[in-house]
């Protein structure tokens, strides 16, 4: 009975302790390096001049700002939570400008066959 009590005495001693540990989030830091490189990312594939990406790259920085201010407010779990987002849009941006680039080379390579093939009839080369 006597060790119950000392290990009750010593949990309710140690609680606030223990409370404090886990009632810190860390700044979310990798999170805002990994939404930023996204960010980037998108915007050197084109992102912003294709409306479609556009939406989903202005949602991304729009979230980089909100989780700025709540880092600034010590609100990190918050932030985190809005990297995690803001990641998710600025990827979403460059796989929408990586397709479209993708598209408009289709249509450049089915171009450039085309006319070859023309010139290639027009020479007797191929009936």
């Amino acid at each position: 009975m006597h060790n119950i009590q000392r290990a009750i005495g010593t949990l309710v001693a140690m609680s606030p302790f223990i409370w404090a540990c886990g009632a810190t989030f860390p700044v979310p830091t990798q999170r805002m390096a990994d939404a930023q490189s996204a960010e980037r990312s998108a915007l050197e594939v084109g992102a912003a001049t294709e409306p479609q990406a556009q939406l989903s790259l202005s949602l991304a920085q729009e979230q980089m700002a909100q989780a700025r201010k709540a880092i600034a407010d010590g609100d990190n779990e918050r932030a985190d939570a809005l990297l995690i987002r803001a990641n998710a849009d600025a990827e979403l941006a460059i796989a929408i400008a990586r397709e479209r680039n993708a598209l408009v080379e289709n249509q450049k390579a089915t171009a450039e066959a085309t006319a070859q093939r023309d010139t290639n009839v027009g020479q007797g080369a191929v009936k």
